[in-house]
């Protein structure tokens, strides 16, 4: 393991000044004291850890990054526990979908100890910028991308890591039950199979930009991006995937589209999966159609729709727009579903709950 340079800020908020900003930190606008660096070469590998002030980093116009998109992001979050300690939610999770980007995108893996120790580091450098408030939390953006001076098609010799950390509230305005409209995209895709949308590419948010435009103007909160191929099967929304609450055998029945290669793997995702069965949900990973979603919702069949992810955590669909059609999901309103697996989860994260999967990490 590396040993971290600790450079403290010589300006860092004041305690006043820090309350003020947790008081309604919003969702990605507010930073903390200080932010964490690894650098990477091919013939050093990794080297020169640092905690260090939060602050501009200093690139050439030619670096990588800029021209060929070699970057890449992960996002979690630290939490607030009852007993003062802060928590970290599955990062050996993130750091292996971090490796899996970096190599679809051609750059080096991380070992997870070295990963987790960033995220460590910085939280607890920072630790007083994890908000107390009930539902907050420390976002935490670990990102890489290519320094490599040079203006060629091929993979960067040189890399920066960084960790930047932000207190956040849920990443859709309001608290508890909040009901999203969402948007099909009939002119654009997110992504298709043997590319990159399995992964968490930087680019693939920017090619979502003109479709989420799309739902913004038409007044929804959110896009749905369908097949590349077929223009049919659900995939998963511009920031979140989807779960399908349907009456089936006398319960209910949580469908998620298969992952498949285009679909990213999210671990709010997988969580869901694995708490279900804890919560007397049954699950199915299978396609699901546009038109099965117009005819089930039409019908009664389906109870609820989940959008979930780690800003959002958990939030419910209460209306589609596709095109000039617009219908409501019948069970959104009350949210059962959707409220049960959110606390469930939530419960877990702030340590109100027992662990029974090994989720959590301390700091």
């Amino acid at each position: 393991m590396l040993d971290f340079e600790i450079r403290p800020t010589p300006s860092g908020r004041t305690s006043a000044e820090r309350d003020a900003l947790l008081a309604d930190p919003g969702f990605g606008r507010v930073f903390t004291d200080h932010m964490v660096t690894i650098r990477y070469s091919d013939t050093k590998g990794w080297y020169d850890p640092r905690v260090e002030p939060f602050g501009p980093l200093s690139l050439s116009p030619a670096t990588a990054a800029l021209h060929y998109a070699q970057e890449l992001f992960e996002g979690l979050k630290a939490y607030a526990a009852p007993d003062s300690s802060i928590m970290l939610f599955r990062p050996d999770a993130n750091s292996r979908r971090f490796n899996a980007t970096a190599t679809r995108l051609a750059m080096p893996t991380m070992p997870e100890d070295l990963f987790v120790e960033s995220l460590r580091q910085l939280v607890d450098r920072d630790r007083a910028w994890v908000p107390t408030r009930p539902g907050d939390s420390l976002y935490l953006r670990p990102f890489m991308f290519a320094t490599d001076p040079f203006l060629g098609v091929r993979p960067s010799s040189e890399y920066l890591f960084v960790v930047i950390a932000s207190p956040s509230r849920s990443y859709f305005a309001g608290d508890g039950h909040r009901l999203i409209k969402v948007w099909v995209s009939r002119d654009y895709i997110r992504a298709a199979v043997g590319g990159t949308g399995a992964v968490k590419a930087a680019a693939n948010y920017a090619v979502s930009l003109a479709a989420q435009a799309q739902a913004i103007e038409a007044g929804c909160d959110q896009v749905v991006f369908l097949d590349a191929i077929q223009r049919r099967q659900v995939e998963e929304s511009g920031s979140n995937n989807l779960f399908f609450a349907l009456a089936e055998n006398g319960g209910t029945t949580l469908v998620t589209p298969p992952l498949g290669g285009s679909i990213l793997a999210g671990i709010t995702r997988d969580s869901i999966l694995r708490l279900a069965a804890r919560l007397g949900y049954a699950t199915a990973e299978r396609p699901y159609s546009i038109d099965e979603w117009h005819a089930d919702a039409a019908s009664g069949k389906l109870r609820e729709v989940l959008a979930c992810g780690t800003g959002v955590v958990i939030t419910s669909v209460g209306t589609v727009r596709d095109g000039d059609e617009e219908f409501t999901i019948p069970g959104a309103a009350t949210g059962e579903v959707a409220t049960t697996v959110r606390n469930a989860l939530l419960d877990i994260q702030f340590g109100r709950a027992e662990d029974p999967f090994g989720w959590i990490r301390r700091v």
